[in-house]
């Protein structure tokens, strides 16, 4: 009887990895199974306009550094892991995407999420829901999702992966091959686990009450030999 209890534990936390909780959804009334509705592309491609989408530079030794208020998060990336998605993530940073932007999702022992344009307005009921107007697929791998992964979020759909990332701050390996881990953190996860402690409403959204105490100053690309 234990496996199946746990497995029942397991995906009903994965459940909170996907992007956004639609009330609309009729899923979207059992709390152990949270929605995973589709990107708001009318809001996403307005956003997005003010960016200048580039080719990024990947280069093998690449970092990203994340500032907050609280400190920098630094992570490397698993470019041999997952190419698509650590090109996607150097695009957006370099591109700003990130910059004013918001930690919106917290759940200690679990993960903390971030990544969302809409964070950066005031109509809480979006966040969680938006992304950059594209896709990326998926590149589950054989990196085990342990305290420090950074993976991407998505929708319940394959290839639904966008800007929305998140930090494991506790191990969780029912993740595994279920989501695309691309980066692992290298300093900071103290950070991480201060972000984590914010108020949220609670489950299934986990959404953080004040997302003014989890703001993403900036997320820059740091290549070998300098910045």
């Amino acid at each position: 009887m234990l496996r199946p209890i746990l497995t029942g534990l397991a995906l009903a936390v994965l459940g909170t990895l996907v992007i956004g909780c639609d009330s609309k959804d009729p899923a979207a009334s059992n709390s152990s199974n949270p929605a995973s509705p589709k990107t708001d592309a009318s809001k996403t491609d307005s956003a997005n306009k003010h960016f200048d989408f580039k080719e990024p530079n990947v280069q093998k030794g690449d970092t990203a550094v994340i500032e907050t208020d609280q400190g920098n998060i630094k992570f490397e990336f698993l470019e041999d892991k997952a190419p698509k998605h650590v090109a996607n993530f150097e695009k957006l940073a370099d591109a700003g995407f990130y910059d004013g932007t918001a930690f919106h999702r917290a759940k200690p022992g679990f993960m903390l999420q971030g990544g969302d344009p809409n964070t950066r307005g005031s109509d809480v009921d979006s966040y969680g829901q938006g992304g950059p107007g594209w896709m990326v697929k998926d590149e589950f791998n054989d990196t085990k999702f342990d305290r420090g992964i950074v993976g991407m979020a998505k929708t319940a759909a394959p290839d639904s992966a966008g800007s929305q990332f998140y930090i494991v701050v506790g191990d969780a390996n029912f993740l595994d091959n279920q989501y695309t881990a691309f980066g692992r953190v290298t300093s900071g996860m103290d950070v991480v686990d201060k972000l984590v402690q914010v108020p949220t409403v609670g489950a299934p959204s986990d959404r953080v009450v004040e997302i003014s105490g989890t703001r993403v100053k900036s997320i820059h690309i740091v290549h070998p030999g300098g910045r």
